[in-house]
């Protein structure tokens, strides 16, 4: 059976080598071996008859011109939706990966760390805030000792405000009885210019 042409490379997963597939690679070797096509394709399950899911999965990262799984939080539902192959409940699954993915970047044991300096405070929120593209406020709440009690939104405007509220920033801090807040805004517009 002869490939029509521009679908020689359209292989099925089932005929690429059990060292290629990326269920198995994974099995095999671990997570850490996959590329970002091959982890991507994984969520995606099953390509079209001329495309596997890591084909699938290249078009989809190439989407953004940088091919970085971080832009997939910039790629709405839509444009996944217009890649043939990608229907509506893979789009949505793409997305919800992408919000889990967002979501473990928060720091999950915030009780008892010490906040010392400004440093402390940009290695807690940097990897959650730095690909944010609207501007947001968050309160860090802490106790006598520094340590964290709790961290809140207090505010998503848009890509360059924020509107904040005094009462908002104080108070959870007054209802709980903390004697310290910390007030956290980022800058998206300025993100280009980040180091």
């Amino acid at each position: 059976m002869g490939a029509k042409k521009g679908q020689a490379m359209a292989t099925k997963m089932k005929e690429l080598p059990i060292s290629e597939r990326p269920y198995e690679k994974l099995e095999l070797y671990g997570e850490k071996t996959l590329s970002n096509s091959e982890l991507l394709a994984i969520i995606i399950k099953s390509g079209t008859k001329d495309e596997t899911s890591v084909d699938l999965a290249k078009r989809i990262l190439n989407l953004s011109g940088n091919k970085e799984l971080r832009s997939l939080q910039d790629i709405s539902l839509q444009e996944l939706m217009s890649i043939k192959g990608i229907g509506k409940v893979k789009a949505i699954q793409i997305k919800a990966i992408c919000e889990l993915a967002k979501r473990m970047a928060r720091p999950i044991h915030s009780l008892k760390i010490k906040i010392s300096t400004s440093v402390d405070v940009v290695k807690l929120l940097m990897e959650e805030l730095r690909y944010e593209k609207r501007e947001c406020a968050k309160v860090i709440i802490l106790n006598e000792k520094n340590e964290i009690l709790k961290i809140m939104d207090i505010s998503l405007g848009g890509a360059n405000f924020a509107i904040i509220e005094p009462r908002d920033v104080l108070s959870e801090a007054v209802k709980i009885g903390a004697p310290k807040i910390i007030l956290v805004h980022n800058h998206p517009s300025r993100r280009s210019n980040a180091k």
